[in-house]
């Protein structure tokens, strides 16, 4: 296929835009994809790759003033030393502390990302998941629970308090033990 920019050159990416339903192609060369510059930019640079595509999502910079920065330093990971900027560039955390140093500016990524999960809780299989399943609800109610009590919502609690008691005794039932 030829860019259809130049006319001459083999056309390398190959762009589609969707806006309210109206699909759009563009086939280009890199050269001209360069030329082109705004959308086109990741490719000019150092070559496409998963990364760059990530670097390009995360391009947003945090809040200079949230509880891991000071002032107009940068957000910065205590034990390798990686910045976000850094982060953003490369792709790839530095240590597993990344992970909470880089917490407060990746939350609304990964909420956009996943649909407004951003917490991983596993799989559970299905042959053992029912019993399981069950014991993970009993301990997300007790956390509200622990709210409502914190909060002085006394009838709300009670209500809980209430499943919670129905729910121990499904699983006491199905299981045959105490919990």
């Amino acid at each position: 296929m030829i860019c259809q920019q130049c006319e001459v050159r083999p056309a390398t990416l190959h762009f589609t835009n969707v806006v309210n339903g109206n699909k759009t192609e563009a086939h280009l060369c890199e050269q001209c994809a360069a030329e082109s510059g705004d959308v086109f930019s990741i490719s000019s640079q150092q070559g496409f790759s998963i990364n760059s595509l990530l670097a390009g999502l995360l391009n947003f910079e945090p809040s200079a003033t949230g509880p891991n920065t000071i002032k107009n330093e940068p957000l910065r990971c205590p034990t390798c030393g990686m910045t976000y900027h850094q982060f953003s560039k490369v792709g790839r955390f530095g240590c597993s502390n990344c992970y909470e140093t880089f917490e407060q500016p990746l939350v609304p990524f990964l909420k956009r990302l996943h649909g407004g999960n951003y917490l991983h809780h596993g799989k559970i299989p299905k042959r053992i998941g029912s019993n399981l399943h069950l014991k993970k609800e009993l301990q997300a109610l007790r956390l509200n629970l622990k709210e409502y009590i914190e909060k002085e919502e006394f009838e709300k609690a009670a209500e809980l308090r209430d499943e919670i008691r129905l729910l121990e005794k499904k699983i006491n039932n199905s299981t045959g033990k105490e919990i």
